[in-house]
C-alpha cells in the first residue's frame, strides 16, 4: 500500500520557515527611499564633471602649446647657430647638434627643404638627423625618405606660408609626431620639418582616471593619445561625433568649446559624453578632452547605492539571513540532490555524491536525501545481479528492448579442471566447501570482470566457473544503412562507421582479455601466498593453482530481452555467440589460453600485420559448420600493452608486480609456445588432435 506524501512528519516544514523570513522582509521593505536627493546631487556633479574636464583641457592646451613653442624656439635657434657656425668651422657644427640632441634627446631629425627636394636632395637643403634617437628606438633611418615622400602635400603648403602638423608614427614605428614651419632662407620658400617624439607630450597632458586628453591636426588625424595604438594605425577621427561638430563650430571661429556628444559602439549602444576642445596657437592643433557622462555619474549611482543601504539596514540584513539561508539550507541541498539524480541517472550508481547527501535534517529535503540514498543502494545491488552495463544504459535510457541485429565480439572463458578443484574442496573443508569455493570463486571473478569492465565490455553471465561477456552489446547503432543502395554516398560512410566501432570491439575484446592473463598470474601468486599464510591451520585455507582457456570471436548475433515476464537479461544469442563457445573449448586441445577466430583476426589484421598485436595460427583446420575450414589463432601477445595504465584506470594505485610482468607488454612472450612455456601448457601433437564434434561443432580436417 502506498503511502501518501501527507504522512510524512516534518519537524521544521520549510514553509513555515520561509512564510516567517519574507513576511519579516516584506514587513521591513515597506520604507520607501526618495530620489530627490540623489537627482540633485547628480546634477551637481555633472556640473563640476563638466567644468573639471574644460579645465583640464584648458590647462593641457596651455601645456601643449608651450611644448610645441619651446620645441620650434630651440630648433630655430640651431638652425641660426649651425648656419653661422658651419659656415667657418663645419665640425663646430657639428658639435652643436651633437650637443643640441643630448638636450633634446626626443627629437628625431630636423629637416629644411624645399618642394623640389622631395623628389632629389638639393645643396641647399639642411638635413640634420638624431641618430641617437633612431638607434635606441631600432628604427632604420632610411624610414625618413618615406616620411618625406608620403607628406609632399603638407610640404609644399608649409612652403607657401603653412605651418601644419602631422602623425608621422605609422612610418617611424614609434608614438611621434612632426611640425612643418614655413623656411625663407636666400630668397628660397622652404619648409623647416621637426619630427619629435610625443611620448614628452603624453605625459605633460597626462590622463585623469576618467577624463581622456588626445591632440588631432587639421585633417583630423589623430597626433596623440593614450592608446598608442591608435596612433601607430595612423587612425582618423573625422566621423568622431565632437571632431565633426567642433568642425561645424570652427565655421563661427569657435576657438574653444564644451558640448554633450553621443557615440554608437559596433552593437548600437548609446555612450554620452562632455567634450571639451581647445586649438593651440600654432599649426591647427586641436586639444581634446572627454568623459563619459555615465562614468561621472557612477560616484552618483554609488552614493544612491549607499544611502539605500543605510536606510534600509535592517531591511537587508533580513534579505541576507534569507539568502543565506536559501542558499545553505535549500538551494545548495537541491543542487547536490539534483546532481546525484543525474548521476543516477547516467546510470553512476556508486556516486560519492549520494553519500554526500544530509539525510539527518529534520524537513522535508532531509527525507528526500534519505530516499535517494535507500534508492541508490537498491539500484547498486540491482546493477551487481543483472548486466553492470545494461542496468546503466537502463538508468540512461539508452537500450533498444526491441531484438534487433549486432555486430559484437563475443567472449567465453572456462577454468580448466574445474571439477577437479571443487572435488578437493569438499575432501578439504567437507559441508564447509560450498561457502569456500564460492569465496574463491569470486576472487577469481572480480579480477577477471574487472579486466573485462576496464577494456568497455560488459559481463553478460556467468555460468559456474564460466563467464561469457561481449564488446559492443551497448553500442548505439543499426544496420539500416545496409539496405541502402550503393550508389548512396550515405551507405559509405556508415559503413564505415559501422567497421570502426566493430574493430574497436574486436580490440578492446583482445586487450581486455590478454589483461586477465596478468591478473590470473597475479592470483596465482597470491593464492601461493595465501595458502602459505594458512597451512599450519586446523582445516588449512587455500586458493587453488588455475588455468583457464579464453575463446573469442566476432559475428552478428541477435540481442535484445530474453526470459519471460518474471525474469529477464539483456544478451546475445546466435551462431556467433555459440562459435564463441567452441573456440574456448578448443583452447585444451590447441595447448592456449586465449583463442580467436578467423572472423576476428581478419577484423583486426592491420594490427596484426604491424605488431600491435601478435598471433599464431593454430596449424590444424578445422570443419566449422556452417563456416566450412577455418583456422584458430592464439593469441601471443600485445607487445605495447601498458599494464599500469591499463590497471590505473579502476584502481589509481595500482602498483605492476614485476614477476607477472612477463605475462603481456614489452617484457611479454613473443612465440605461442613461450605462452605455453609460461603458463606450464603442454606443447600439443598436433598431429594426434581429434576434437570431439558432437562436443565442439568442429572435426579435424585430414
Amino acid at each position: 500500500m502506498k503511502k501518501s506524501f501527507d504522512s510524512i512528519k516534518v519537524k521544521r516544514p520549510i514553509g513555515f520557515t520561509l512564510a516567517a523570513i519574507f513576511g519579516l522582509v516584506v514587513l521591513l521593505s515597506l520604507a520607501s527611499v526618495t530620489g530627490f536627493t540623489t537627482y540633485l546631487m547628480g546634477a551637481d556633479v555633472q556640473i563640476t564633471a563638466e567644468n573639471n574636464n574644460l579645465s583640464l583641457n584648458m590647462k593641457a592646451a596651455s601645456t601643449v602649446n608651450d611644448k610645441l613653442s619651446t620645441i620650434r624656439g630651440n630648433v630655430f635657434q640651431l638652425l641660426d647657430m649651425t648656419g653661422v657656425i658651419s659656415s667657418r668651422n663645419q665640425a663646430l657644427a657639428r658639435q652643436a647638434e651633437t650637443f643640441f640632441f643630448e638636450r633634446n634627446d626626443d627629437i628625431a631629425f630636423i629637416y629644411v627643404i624645399s618642394k623640389e627636394s622631395v623628389q632629389a636632395p638639393l645643396p641647399s637643403d639642411v638635413r640634420i638627423v638624431n641618430n641617437h634617437f633612431f638607434i635606441s628606438n631600432e628604427i632604420d633611418a632610411s624610414l625618413i625618405s618615406k616620411v618625406i615622400e608620403s607628406s609632399a602635400e603638407q610640404i609644399g603648403k608649409s612652403c607657401d606660408g603653412e605651418t601644419i602638423a602631422i602623425n608621422v608614427s605609422p612610418f617611424l614605428n614609434v608614438p611621434s609626431m612632426a611640425l612643418l614651419f614655413p623656411w625663407k632662407e636666400n630668397g628660397r620658400d622652404q619648409t623647416c620639418i621637426i619630427a619629435f617624439s610625443i611620448e614628452s607630450i603624453s605625459d605633460i597632458i597626462g590622463t585623469g582616471n576618467i577624463n581622456t586628453t588626445y591632440l588631432i591636426n587639421h585633417n583630423d588625424e589623430l597626433l596623440c593619445h593614450p592608446d598608442t595604438d591608435r596612433v601607430l594605425a595612423g587612425e582618423s577621427l573625422k566621423n568622431h561625433s565632437l571632431v565633426m561638430t567642433l568642425r561645424e563650430h570652427n565655421q563661427n571661429n569657435d576657438d574653444s568649446r564644451q558640448i554633450p556628444f553621443v557615440t554608437l559602439d559596433a552593437k548600437g549602444k548609446k555612450t554620452h559624453w562632455f567634450g571639451a576642445y581647445e586649438k593651440t596657437a600654432m599649426a591647427d592643433i586641436v586639444v581634446i578632452t572627454e568623459v563619459s557622462r555615465d562614468v561621472v555619474l557612477d560616484a552618483v549611482k554609488k552614493t544612491f547605492i549607499n544611502n539605500i543601504f543605510i536606510m534600509g539596514g535592517v531591511f537587508f540584513l533580513t534579505l541576507i539571513i534569507a539568502l543565506v539561508y536559501s542558499k545553505f539550507g535549500i538551494s545548495d541541498p537541491i543542487k547536490k540532490l539534483t546532481f546525484a539524480a543525474r548521476e543516477i541517472q547516467k546510470g553512476n550508481f556508486d556516486t560519492v555524491l549520494i553519500d554526500e547527501l544530509n539525510a539527518n535534517r529534520k524537513d522535508e529535503i532531509g527525507v528526500l536525501n534519505q530516499s535517494t540514498k535507500d534508492e541508490k543502494g537498491f539500484l547498486d545491488t540491482f546493477s551487481k545481479f543483472t548486466n553492470k552495463g545494461v542496468a546503466k544504459a537502463i538508468a540512461r535510457k539508452e537500450i533498444d528492448f526491441e531484438p534487433h541485429l549486432k555486430d559484437l565480439t563475443i567472449f567465453f572463458s572456462d577454468i580448466r579442471g574445474f571439477t577437479a578443484i571443487s572435488d578437493g574442496f569438499k575432501n578439504r573443508f567437507g559441508n564447509d566447501s560450498p561457502r569456500e569455493i564460492i569465496g574463491f570463486l569470486n576472487d577469481y571473478m572480480s579480477r577477471m570482470v574487472n579486466c573485462i569492465t576496464l577494456s568497455h565490455g560488459n559481463v553478460d553471465k556467468f555460468e559456474g566457473d564460466a563467464v561469457m561477456a561481449v564488446w559492443g552489446i551497448l553500442r548505439d547503432e543499426n544496420l539500416d544503412f545496409e539496405s541502402l543502395p550503393d550508389s548512396d554516398p550515405k551507405k559509405k560512410e556508415l559503413a564505415a562507421n559501422h567497421r570502426k566501432g566493430v574493430k574497436e570491439d574486436a580490440l578492446n575484446a583482445i586487450t581486455g582479455t590478454i589483461a586477465m592473463r596478468y591478473a590470473l598470474m597475479k592470483y596465482n601468486k597470491d593464492a601461493v601466498a595465501f595458502t602459505e599464510a594458512h597451512k599450519n591451520e586446523e582445516r588449512a585455507q587455500y586458493k587453488p593453482h588455475i588455468r583457464i582457456g579464453c575463446g573469442l570471436n566476432t559475428g552478428r548475433a541477435t540481442a535484445g530481452i530474453m526470459g519471460s515476464a518474471d525474469k529477464m537479461e539483456y544478451t546475445a544469442i546466435g551462431d556467433a555467440v555459440n562459435f564463441a563457445s567452441r573456440t574456448e573449448s578448443s583452447n585444451k586441445p590447441c595447448g592456449t589460453d586465449i583463442l580467436i577466430t578467423e572472423d576476428t583476426r581478419e577484423i583486426l589484421r592491420e594490427e596484426i600485420e604491424n605488431g600491435t598485436l601478435v598471433v599464431e595460427r593454430i596449424p590444424v583446420e578445422f570443419e566449422v559448420k556452417g563456416k566450412g575450414a577455418q583456422h584458430f589463432y592464439g593469441v601471443v601477445n600485445m607487445p605495447n600493452f601498458d599494464i599500469e595504465a591499463f590497471f590505473r584506470q579502476g584502481d589509481p594505485e595500482f602498483t605492476l608486480d614485476p614477476d607477472c610482468a612477463k605475462a603481456v607488454g614489452p617484457t611479454g612472450p613473443k612465440t605461442l609456445n613461450e605462452v605455453r612455456n609460461l603458463l606450464g601448457i603442454d606443447i600439443p601433437d598436433f598431429e594426434k588432435v581429434n576434437l570431439n564434434e558432437e562436443e565442439n561443432k568442429i572435426q579435424v580436417k585430414q
